[in-house]
């Protein structure tokens, strides 16, 4: 289907998909994502759909600061809990924006591609019901503790190159949360929150097919442009500021994401 206009009917998902990032309660959000059923979207793969106001939708907590800025508290202590799963349940709201983000920002890609990142948006919702409701059997509100808004600051500098988008989030910054998420649980199950590492393991298990999919087609845009992926990369992570990765790495989950050796190779060396 080709220039179908921004007044589609709700849907067509690359359209609704900007309508539901502009959401700006969190909550109301993840569920509107969760009720995006693609058998009965439309995927306008070539549309021109016009940027908006008010993107990303935000609530008005929590307050985003600098990471410099952020506390560190002891994950023993009630309120360390509760600022750890806050952080993770505030990772994952921005992942619903960046899923949302790619889908209706980039057209031109198979329908495939689409389909794909409403299923990582999905996933990222529930995630973040998960942890806000964890977050709450602790007596907190997400929103209650500061933030910051590295994701979101890399999906602008991105904003106009998709390859770019594709290394630098999913296959990066979202990766990272793949060598995290284990010393993370670990953590959890010291302090006797089993639920919380309960929520942990699910989330890892997601979100190695999410990086999966950023690594599948990242590796097609490097293949229709005639790029060799790994110089790429590296390229690409200079050109735009990615933060240097440091270990250690949990290579299991990013073999189990596609990264392949010579990926892992060029990764390990900036240890």
């Amino acid at each position: 289907m080709t220039n179908t206009p921004t007044s589609s009917p709700p849907n067509f998902l690359r359209l609704l998909a900007q309508q539901r990032l502009c959401i700006p309660c969190p909550h109301q959000k993840a569920i509107a994502v969760r009720q995006m059923d693609a058998s009965a979207l439309i995927v306008d793969c070539n549309a021109h759909i016009e940027p908006v106001p008010g993107i990303p939708g935000r609530p008005l907590q929590p307050l985003l600061v600098p990471p410099t800025q952020l506390k560190t508290r002891a994950v023993g202590t009630l309120e360390g809990r509760a600022g750890l799963i806050h952080a993770l349940a505030h990772i994952e709201a921005n992942a619903i924006n960046l899923a949302l983000d790619v889908i209706w920002r980039f057209g031109g890609m198979p329908v495939r591609f689409y389909l794909d990142w409403l299923e990582v948006a999905r996933e990222e919702a529930l995630h973040f019901q998960l942890l806000a409701g964890h977050l709450k059997t602790l007596g907190y509100d997400y929103g209650e503790f500061p933030a910051h808004d590295g994701l979101w600051e890399m999906a602008e500098k991105t904003r106009n190159n998709l390859l770019a988008r594709l290394a630098l989030v999913p296959r990066t910054l979202e990766a990272r949360g793949l060598d995290a998420s284990i010393p993370i649980r670990n953590k959890l199950i010291s302090v006797g929150d089993r639920a919380g590492a309960d929520i942990l393991d699910l989330i890892l298990r997601d979100e190695i097919g999410h990086v999966a999919i950023g690594n599948h087609w990242y590796r097609h845009l490097c293949a229709v442009q005639g790029l060799e992926h790994v110089s790429t990369y590296a390229t690409l992570a200079q050109k735009y500021g990615a933060p240097r990765l440091k270990g250690p790495f949990n290579l299991d989950a990013r073999r189990a994401a596609g990264f392949d050796e010579a990926e892992l190779a060029a990764l390990c060396k900036v240890i």
